[in-house]
This record gives C-alpha cells, sequence and structure tokens, in this order.
C-alpha cells in the first residue's frame, strides 16, 4: 500500500500524477482527503490519498524507486524533514515484508500514529492491519479524536 500526500501547487494534479504513474498495478485508490500538515506545521494543508497495488515483478525495492521517480517527476526539492513538496509517495506495507533498512521501513514509520494514512486505508481496506502492531481501525480508535476529525473527506475531488 502507497499512500500519496502534496501540499504545495495544484495538489491534486500530483496525486493524479501518482495515480496515473501507478495505473498500470493499481488495485484500488481512496477518496481525496484534505488534512493539516504533521511534523512541521507552518505549511499549507495536504491533500492525501492511499493506494493499493499489486505486480508480482516488484518487489519492495521497486514500489520505493517507482515512488521516486514519480516525486522526481512531480519536481519535488527536499530542503526539510516533513517540510511541504510537491508529491511524496510512501511505501507503507507491502505484504508478508518487514524492513528495518533505513531506506526502507516497513511498515512505514508512524503508520500507527497517522490518521492521514489510516483514514483512507480503512475506506479501502476495513481490515487493515499495520504488521507487528495491530488493526488500523483500533489505531485509529486510539488517536486523539482531533487527529481523526482533521483528516476530511474531499468529495469534491476525484483521482
Amino acid at each position: 500500500m502507497l499512500s500519496l500526500g502534496s501540499n504545495l501547487g495544484d495538489r491534486l494534479s500530483y496525486l493524479r500524477l501518482a495515480v496515473d504513474g501507478l495505473r498500470d498495478s493499481l488495485v484500488a485508490v481512496s477518496s481525496v482527503y484534505e488534512t493539516a500538515p504533521w511534523g512541521v506545521t507552518d505549511q499549507p494543508d495536504f491533500l492525501n490519498a492511499v493506494c493499493i497495488v499489486a505486480d508480482p515483478a516488484r518487489d519492495h525495492w521497486a514500489w520505493l524507486r517507482a515512488g521516486q521517480a514519480l516525486e522526481r517527476e512531480a519536481e519535488r526539492v527536499r530542503e526539510q524533514r516533513w517540510g511541504p513538496r510537491t508529491l511524496d509517495v510512501d511505501v507503507v506495507s507491502v505484504d508478508g515484508v518487514r524492513s528495518a533498512d533505513p531506506e526502507l521501513r516497513l511498515p512505514h514509520p508512524g503508520t500507527a500514529e497517522r490518521a492521514t494514512v489510516l483514514v483512507p486505508w480503512l475506506e479501502l481496506d476495513p481490515d487493515a492491519e499495520v504488521s507487528d502492531v495491530g488493526r488500523a481501525d483500533a489505531l485509529l480508535a486510539a488517536l486523539p479524536a482531533a487527529d481523526r476529525d482533521g483528516v476530511r473527506k474531499r468529495a469534491d475531488l476525484s483521482l
């Protein structure tokens, strides 16, 4: 599962760029959600979505490289950790894969604390589970109400 986020420029177009780039392996894509920034809070709100993808020819490293290629296509500049970006593509979970490699930790660090990932993931998979942590619905329920309520579905936008 991949998460998508954008808070610079034409945010929806950047998310669409990512979805179009994943189209050949796309199983499902969530609705678009608007969320306050996480980490560095002095920046514009994000548009977020998640994609479930499948391609037996791609392993977790191939998904990372695909996401990085999409970020380059969106002219992402990495100036500040958790800073503003045209496009962020994170590999959140790959079935059966755990990784402690600093370049690609799986499941993605912080997933259990991020309503911006859990809410759209649960939309696509109500039984979603964060490996070695727990069920996504229970993790979401354990978050502060302000975090859950801060993930606003944008019914007027679609991918």
